[in-house]
């Protein structure tokens, strides 16, 4: 591993990556990547979103070393994954979305295993510290087959953390997983990371996305349409609403309202769409005050990573 005085700069870094897959049959190729250009930093929790089939499994895999590249090249913590996959693997550490253990191993034997396939020696291996540090301690000797759902996926990070990788990708780590045990694996996520390690996450609930990655990019058709911080991200739907509760609603005429571009919703409060680089929301309450509205309530709705999310992939 690099000299701490020599640390990349980038823990990843993906240019020109492409992949296209044999057809099979009568069936033509599939191009599953169109020139992939990406940087992650060094530190980051980064989020790889995309809709299904959008080439985010492919490019984890090439990461990986399980998908052969067609072209373009790709570094793992400085080290090229074509000419240094030994040094770029032992950087890396993945947490598939497929559960896949022996039934007949216990968990500390399991990570033990692995953590010999990377030639870590015993007096080395953190097994035990890992295993507590994930809610597994008091499930260290029992058969994997006796363990929950959920517990195997956490079993799936401590698989990919006994080699200490500076780079960790999990690929959907808390589907099927319930709140309590999602809530202690995000906590255990943030200490890794306050520790030094990359995160790159991958999921398809944006919401966590949005609560823990602090740069995100999004692949749509095998190409990235978007890499920046989530706050630039966030910034990108120049809108807001405001919902309004008003004693007089039902005194409202609708010339009034449509004076305001709103309408009455079901709920009977008064929603107004309006762009944050036109009008300030100081200026769009005067307007109400103005328009005769008396408000008892009022709150303003900003775009979340969702609704980001909508608007880039369903663009043509």
């Amino acid at each position: 591993m690099l000299a701490p005085n020599s640390l990349p700069e980038f823990a990843i870094e993906v240019s020109g990556l492409k992949k296209t897959y044999a057809g099979q049959g009568k069936a033509p190729p599939k191009v599953a990547l169109h020139g992939i250009d990406l940087k992650i930093r060094r530190g980051s929790i980064f989020g790889l979103l995309g809709p299904n089939g959008a080439g985010k499994s492919t490019l984890i895999n090439i990461l990986a070393g399980l998908v052969r590249k067609s072209d373009g090249s790709a570094k793992i913590w400085s080290y090229d994954i074509d000419h240094s996959r030994r040094e770029a693997s032992a950087a890396l550490g993945v947490v598939p979305q497929e559960l896949s253990f022996d039934a007949f191993f216990t968990p500390r034997e399991t990570c033990d295993i692995q953590a010999g396939f990377y030639g870590v020696p015993p007096e080395e291996r953190r097994t035990d510290e890992i295993l507590e540090a994930l809610g597994l301690g008091d499930k260290k000797d029992a058969y994997v087959r006796m363990l929950s759902g959920g517990m195997k996926r956490r079993l799936l990070v401590a698989k990919a953390l006994v080699h200490q990788p500076p780079v960790l990708i999990l690929d959907e780590p808390t589907a099927g997983v319930d709140v309590e045990l999602r809530r202690q694996l995000w906590d255990y996520v943030r200490v890794l990371n306050e520790r030094g390690v990359t995160i790159i996450l991958t999921t398809h609930y944006l919401e966590e996305a949005q609560e823990m990655c602090d740069t995100i990019a999004i692949i749509n058709h095998g190409r990235v349409i978007a890499s920046e911080s989530k706050d630039e991200l966030l910034a990108r739907l120049d809108y807001r609403k405001l919902r309004i509760a008003a004693h007089n609603v039902d005194l409202i005429s609708a010339p009034t309202l449509l004076g305001l571009g709103a309408v009455i919703a079901k709920d009977g409060r008064i929603e107004i769409d309006f762009r944050s680089s036109e009008h300030s929301f100081e200026e769009m309450l005067e307007r109400v005050k103005s328009a005769g509205i008396d408000v008892n309530d009022i709150s303003i709705i900003e775009p979340d990573l969702e609704d980001v999310f909508v608007h880039l992939t369903a663009a043509p």
